[in-house]
């Protein structure tokens, strides 16, 4: 379901036209998808099931990166940094929002004690960006606040568009577009439709009630979590074996351990 989430976070943070400019005007993701894709994962990955040390060096290329990077705003002429602290907030939180919201209407069961825990823990991650712990929204009330308080800035410009219609019919070979359609189609109709009814009404595609959007993220859960963890767990980057591997057997992902 994280794959989902993935997907969502891009449709929310694609309404930030500054952040998304940021993106548009460095990027290669419309001619390297699926590189663009696993260096995300690549890095989300470490950071989860790295060692500290890997996470460092992992957040210090991100940094090094963003440091060389700009865009303009083509209305003003403005020059910005993509790192500004604003911008490496939106992203942060349109993904930890979108991690929390689709895992839980997914069926897998957190309590709101849990939800803030891992809000408050991914405060860890911000800080390899580049943002100051204390300025990141610590909890769901925090995290509620901080969009409240980010919408007015929120549009639907045409880099958006783009990437609206970038993550509908992504580039792929003519021979997998057939899979295109029955496959990754669903996947991205079922992140827009998981998005927050304001992100849905700035966008104006159609989309199903809520409701019906958490049934289909409730039944699609449902039957990912049916596949064997051994065979999830091969899924690229395979990050978990290798952490597996360090730690030893006893040290495997148990989703009963956090009902407990």
């Amino acid at each position: 379901m994280m794959w989902v989430a993935g997907v969502r976070a891009l449709y929310l943070q694609a309404l930030h036209p500054r952040a998304v400019r940021g993106v548009m005007q460095n990027s290669d993701f419309r001619r390297d998808a699926w590189g663009r894709l696993m260096r995300t994962a690549n890095f989300v990955g470490t950071t989860t099931y790295g060692t500290t040390e890997a996470a460092e060096r992992a957040g210090a290329r991100v940094r090094k990166i963003h440091t060389k990077l700009s865009a303009t705003d083509p209305d003003t002429g403005q020059r910005y940094g993509v790192d500004e602290p604003e911008l490496l907030l939106w992203v942060h939180c349109a993904e930890i929002d979108s991690y929390l919201d689709v895992l839980r209407r997914s069926g897998f069961r957190l309590t709101d004690a849990q939800a803030d825990r891992y809000i408050g823990e991914q405060r860890a991650g911000a800080r390899l960006v580049g943002l100051d712990p204390a300025d990141v929204p610590a909890d769901r009330a925090g995290l509620a606040a901080y969009f409240e308080k980010v919408r007015p800035e929120l549009a639907a410009g045409p880099e958006a568009r783009e990437v609206d219609d970038f993550l509908l019919r992504p580039p792929t070979h003519p021979l997998l577009v057939p899979a295109r359609a029955v496959l990754w189609r669903r996947v991205a109709h079922l992140a827009y439709a998981a998005l927050p009814p304001y992100a849905l009404a700035l966008y104006g595609r159609p989309a199903p009630p809520p409701a019906t959007a958490t049934r289909r993220l409730r039944a699609t859960g449902t039957v990912l979590r049916c596949v064997p963890a051994r065979l999830r767990w091969q899924l690229p980057p395979k990050h978990i074996l290798r952490a597996m591997s360090r730690l030893g057997p006893g040290s495997r992902p148990a989703p009963y351990k956090v009902g407990g």
